[in-house]
């Protein structure tokens, strides 16, 4: 048989780099990812949640511990999906969930001049109530929503406690409107009371007076 020409092997030996060059080129297969799974969803504010459990051998400022923050949706719910309810933690305990920049306590100048709507719970029913409350901070469904500074639950031998922080104590309207909102979004039958941070701290009694009532 014939050999073949070199013009015809040079012939085959282009081809054969082009093909391989093509294929090189291309552009690798990739699964198709839909943008709205790489995108968080972020929050009006950034939050802060705490945890008090009272020890004797510190102050109460000391027995304060910082959980986390976040500002996004996916990673409220990744925190919360993950940590032990009211029910489940120790009688005396409380969780704090305030903007971050404000700390939970009397004496932080966002607070000095506010006060409390306060929501006394049956334990069985305090898990939701405790989540519906963080829902309305977080998903801002207050009207006066700067006005807002944070909610604790306080974890009780009887009852548990639960309240909204604001701003303003003399912001009559803020606080009502506030108030009958948070009435309302957790279906409550029952009576809130609004006091002033100032009343709380200098009570004489087990109770403090409520500033206002619905």
């Amino acid at each position: 048989m014939a050999g073949k020409s070199s013009e015809e092997v040079e012939q085959k030996q282009t081809e054969a780099t082009e093909q391989t060059q093509e294929s090189s080129n291309a552009a690798p297969e990739t699964a198709v990812v839909d943008p709205e799974c790489l995108i968080k969803h972020p929050l009006q504010h950034t939050w802060t949640l705490w945890y008090l459990e009272l020890d004797r051998s510190k102050t109460w400022a000391e027995s304060m511990n910082k959980v986390t923050s976040f500002s996004t949706v996916e990673d409220f719910w990744s925190l919360f999906n993950h940590i032990r309810g009211p029910s489940e933690i120790k009688v005396g305990g409380d969780y704090m969930l305030f903007k971050s920049h404000i700390r939970p306590m009397w004496e932080d100048e966002a607070n000095n001049r506010g006060g409390r709507w306060t929501l006394n719970s049956n334990k069985h029913i305090s898990d939701k109530y405790w989540l519906d409350t963080i829902l309305c901070l977080i998903g801002e469904a207050f009207e006066y929503s700067d006005e807002i500074c944070g909610a604790i639950v306080n974890v009780r031998q009887k009852i548990d406690k639960i309240s909204i922080w604001t701003a303003n104590s003399q912001n009559r309207e803020a606080v009502m409107n506030i108030g009958k909102t948070f009435r309302d979004r957790l279906g409550l039958r029952q009576q809130i009371n609004y006091q002033n941070h100032k009343d709380t701290m200098v009570k004489s009694g087990s109770t403090t007076k409520a500033t206002y009532t619905l």
